[in-house]
Parts: C-alpha cells; structure tokens; sequence
C-alpha cells in the first residue's frame, strides 16, 4: 500500500486501510474481558489486585482485568530492571538497535489490533489510534536510526601537547541504569513507546508505567517487546495508581532516571523530588499546554477554520498540544466564527470504532464530569457558549461518556484562560491587533505548541515573538497538533517542559546518557 501514515496524511486514507482496521476490531472484540498481568523479569506476574477497564463508549462492556501492581511488584521490576543492566549495557549497539527495529517490526505488523484496542480504551476514532499505533513503531525505528548516526554519542578528543608521551583523550556517553517511564492515559502505546526505545537504545533497562485509565496499552507494548526477543528484564510493565505505584518508583533507590509525561503539577513535583535525594538524578519531565492560536485580519479562513477546529477537538481536546486558545483579529472574528460553528455543529460524535464517526467519549469518567463543570463556569463568569456544552446522556450515547464541543467566547479576564481543561472546549477572544493577540497568546504559564494563520509577511514576526516549542503555521491538518517523529520535532518551553530539549531531536537520545571523560596515557 503506497501509502505513509501520519498525523497529517490521515484525513484520506485509502479504502485498504479501513477494511483492515475493521477486520481487526472484529477480532479485538471477541477477546474482551480477559485477565491481563503485569510483566517483570521476563514473565508474567499475576497481582493480588485487579483493574476493571470498561469501554469509555459503553460502559457497560468490560474491556479486561488488569493487574494492579503493589509496592511489592514495584520493587521486583526495578530489582529486574537492574539486574539486567549490566549485560544490556554491554551489549554492542548494533545488536539493541536491531531487537528494537525488531519491536518496531511488530507493532507495524499488529498496527491494526493496537488501534482496535487504542480506540476501546481511549476512545479515539479509528484514524487517530491508527496514527498513534504506527507513531510507536516510527519512534523504535528512529531512535534507533538516530543512535546509529551519532555514533553511540562517542568522541575522540585532541591528545595533550606532552612532549615524550601520547595521551588520549576522549568523551564517551554512558547510560543510568534502571530508568522509569510514566505516561499519561491520552496517548499510552506513543508516550510509552517513544521513551521506552530512547531509554532502551542508549543501554537503558526501563520499567514501564502505564496510567489507570489506560492499562491495556501498555500490556500489548510488552507482549511487542516479549516478542521481539528482549532479554528478561530489560523491559518491565506495570499498572496501577500513581499514588502508590508511581510514588514507589520515583522514590526507590534503584530508579536511575525518569521520563514523566502529564500535567505541569505533578511533572515540577517529581523533577525537585528527584533532585532532592544523595545525588540528583535526570528527570525528563514532557508537561502540559494550553496552547494559542492567533488569526490575523490577512488569514485564510477556509484554512484556519479547518485547522483549528481539528486541533481544539480531534480527540474530544485530550492532547497536551491540543487548541484551547484562540485570539482572531475582529476584522475577521465573525465570518471565522461562522465557519467554526458550522464545522462543529458537523461533527460526526458515536462509537469511535465506527467509520462515520469523527469524535468518540472522554476517556474518563472524571474529565466527564470536569466538563460540566467548566461550562457551568464559562457561562457564570461571563462567557458566552456559542455552540456545545451539554453532556450526550439519551439514546445511543446513553452508556458512554459523550459531550458536545464546545466553542465559548470569553472575557480576557476569565479565569479558564489560564487553566488545562483537557476537554473539547476553545476559548475565543477577539483583538484589535495582532500585538494584542501575542500578548495574550504568551500570557500562559505553559508553553508547548502554538499556531498562526495570517500572511507570508506576518511568519518571521510571529516565530519571533511566540513564546512555544512547536509552532506551525498556516497549516488546515491542525493548528496546534500533529507532530510526527522524523518530521517535527516535539518540545515544550516555559513550564510545558524541563529540559529544552525535543522529543525526536537530534537532542534527545543525549539525555539519557551521562557523559564520561576518559584520558590514556600510552
């Protein structure tokens, strides 16, 4: 099939691809309700306490039973985790860059059963959880790519100017130990996947914690794994709360790094936490966003509309890069708005696993209820709902957890501006300049994706002053979503992130190493 999956080259896929995704979610759906256990060490570890995951389209379907991990089973997979170190580490990069190409190998040939399962427990429609099941296979390829041409990071150094001796010098890169991958519940087989091969490809062992809501995932990354041949240890998953699962591994004395993806609150408690103990230890800490678009009175509209209506609901708003904020010249504010509604009013919303439908359920029960009461506020404190805010609860929506999108225009003083709402809800003001629109767009304490639609003359002022890590411009496949690994670059700025640097960069492989300097006399 000539044909490369992307965030971007989603929206007209070929007819191939929907016949397969459905065979696949023929077949998932005659596996449900299985028990599913955690895996340390190389096998399957059965816990004492289970998850009941039920489909966020249908609660009433049980999607499977899953392990709940105890303190118990936390310090067994990091004592797995390190007892594989040594021999992983050893290991010539050649030989890991192969397993992990391998396991790339194997989520591409799973693609469509990962999306199948990605669209029960998620929620996502069937292209978005086809992009993120392929989006986990490139990141196995790339870093493995990236590895390769950086030379495993080593580099020799000019000798010392002694005369009657040589001495060599070198810098070398060497790997933690035992590093710890959180991830969040929106995206959990890319935001495993991605820093689960980082950590592994640069002589890492990792363990594995999926979120709650989304355990699964998680567990079918581990089967991927199982079967590409990793040795016992290597790699180690587990579910469970992050208050007794997390906290245990971020404070066990094994944990040698940690990469976190999820809000700004708890990424800035875990970063100080693990710079408090004997010695700090890296935390690569991926935060929130409460991203901006700005529209200026020479934009495209037909454009503009397209993109920001994708980026503020394609996936019911549950991205950290997802559109909340948009600040539109009023030049064009009301043919804009008109478009926006219209397009949002066209939305398709039902079971994700059906083809017509564009938008699926929350994820969660308590973004759910989260979304009343945002409405409840917008409307209280001055905002007007144009289109959305009211909860699915009759017919076929009766069972799941379905809520209109929601486009609300707002006071610049309201307080939601300033506030992560993870929802299918855009905030609109309007400005009388673009000056303006900047303003507001960088007075946000998070800084991740941003986006512009305007003139070609209006590009270079609006790279220079927008305060985020991924901008894009002029672009209807999204206005502040879809990045893709091997063509965007992923970072976030201001309280978005912790380091700077961007996931798929030629930056980030080098965080997961320590750098040694190394001089021989001969």
């Amino acid at each position: 099939m000539n044909f490369k999956l992307t965030y971007s080259t989603m929206f007209d896929p070929p007819e191939a691809l929907h016949q397969q995704f459905e065979a696949a979610a023929a077949a998932t759906l005659g596996t449900l309700g299985r028990a599913h256990a955690l895996f340390v060490g190389g096998a399957d570890r059965p816990g004492a306490q289970r998850l009941l995951k039920h489909n966020p389209a249908d609660q009433r379907q049980l999607l499977g039973e899953f392990a709940a991990a105890t303190p118990a089973d936390v310090d067994a997979a990091l004592q797995a985790a390190h007892a594989a170190f040594p021999a992983w580490r050893r290991l010539p990069a050649g030989k890991r860059i192969e397993l992990l190409h391998r396991a790339g190998q194997l989520i591409e040939e799973r693609v469509f059963a990962l999306a199948a399962a990605l669209s029960l427990e998620v929620g996502k429609n069937r292209m978005e959880a086809l992009g993120e099941a392929q989006e986990t296979a490139d990141f196995f390829y790339k870093y493995g790519q990236d590895f390769e041409a950086a030379g495993g990071f080593e580099q020799s150094l000019p000798n010392d100017p002694i005369r009657g001796s040589i001495s060599r010098n070198r810098s070398v890169m060497k790997p933690y130990g035992a590093w710890v991958v959180i991830t969040p519940f929106n995206f959990p087989l890319a935001l495993a996947g991605g820093p689960v091969a980082a950590a592994l490809v640069t002589g890492n062992t990792v363990v594995l914690k999926g979120a709650t809501a989304t355990p699964w995932a998680g567990r079918l990354l581990a089967d991927c794994l199982r079967d590409a041949g990793l040795p016992d240890g290597v790699f180690n998953y587990l579910s469970g709360a992050s208050g007794d699962v997390g906290a245990a591994l971020i404070a066990h004395p094994l944990t040698a790094g940690v990469t976190f993806t999820g809000s700004q609150q708890v990424g800035m408690q875990l970063a100080q936490q693990l710079q408090a103990g004997r010695y700090p230890r890296p935390c690569i800490a991926e935060m929130g966003g409460k991203n901006a678009c700005i529209v200026s009175a020479r934009a495209d509209l037909d454009c503009a509309s397209a993109g920001i209506v994708r980026s503020a609901f394609g996936m019911g708003g549950q991205k950290c890069s997802a559109l909340s904020r948009l600040y539109v010249h009023e030049a064009v504010a009301a043919p804009l708005l008109d478009r926006l509604l219209q397009a949002t009013e066209a939305v398709r919303i039902g079971d994700p696993l059906q083809r017509p439908h564009w938008l699926g359920p929350v994820a969660t029960a308590s973004g759910y209820s989260h979304y009343t009461g945002y409405v409840q506020q917008l409307r209280r404190d001055g905002a007007e709902v144009l289109s959305g805010g009211e909860q699915l609860r009759s017919g076929d929506f009766a069972h799941g957890l379905y809520v209109r999108p929601t486009i609300a225009e707002a006071p610049r003083e309201h307080a939601l501006w300033q506030v992560e709402m993870f929802l299918p809800i855009l905030m609109v003001h309007r400005v009388a300049t673009n000056e303006q629109a900047m303003q507001l767009a960088n007075d946000s304490a998070l800084g991740l994706t941003a986006g512009f639609y305007g003139a070609s003359d209006e590009v270079d002022w609006f790279h220079e002053h927008i305060q985020a890590g991924v901008t894009y411009v002029n672009r209807p496949q999204g206005a502040t979503t879809g990045a893709w690994p091997g063509y965007q670059a992923f970072v976030g700025w201001k309280g978005s992130g912790n380091t700077g640097k961007a996931i798929a960069s030629r930056y980030y492989l080098p965080q997961y190493l320590r750098e040694q300097s190394q001089t021989v006399v001969e």
